[in-house]
């Protein structure tokens, strides 16, 4: 009886932590994709195959603005990049480069929501509230919700 108690017991413990690895592995995933895509991407004038790579095409940036919600999609936030990057290719230095603290990540099957806050030599400047979907081809940011501070 104390064996099958044991097994019992060792099988649940084993289990627990392959659980508790693949959803560390899936958290490090959504950090990579937001780190790659956004932060370095889109905030600090990476490279637009990069921010292409971790935006998944239906993405909308949504805002309210005079107490009207305001829909950005990824295609226009892309050119937006683009035209500024083509007006000042130099990249940030130290003191401009936009850094991210990743406050909370919750994981519901191929759904995840990443609370970040991006900071810009040590002044918060946003929390973004950034919801994924994982596809066959990994994590996608599909829409941003943010607070400007």
């Amino acid at each position: 009886m104390k064996n099958i108690i044991l097994a019992v017991v060792i099988a649940l413990f084993t289990v627990t932590t392959l659980f508790a690895q693949e959803a560390q592995q899936e958290k490090e995933a959504i950090k990579n994709v937001i780190q790659t895509a956004y932060v370095d991407g889109l905030q600090n004038k990476g490279n637009v195959e990069d921010i292409e790579a971790g935006f998944h095409p239906g993405f909308n940036l949504l805002g309210v603005r005079n107490n009207m919600l305001t829909k950005f999609p990824i295609y226009s936030w892309i050119e937006s990049f683009e035209q500024r990057k083509k007006e000042d290719p130099t990249p940030p230095t130290v003191e401009e480069k936009i850094t991210c603290d990743y406050l909370l990540i919750d994981i519901t099957g191929n759904a995840a929501m990443a609370k970040i806050q991006l900071n810009r030599n040590g002044e918060l400047l946003f929390t973004d509230y950034l919801q994924l979907y994982k596809f066959d081809d990994g994590w996608k940011i599909v829409s941003k919700i943010y607070f400007r501070h």
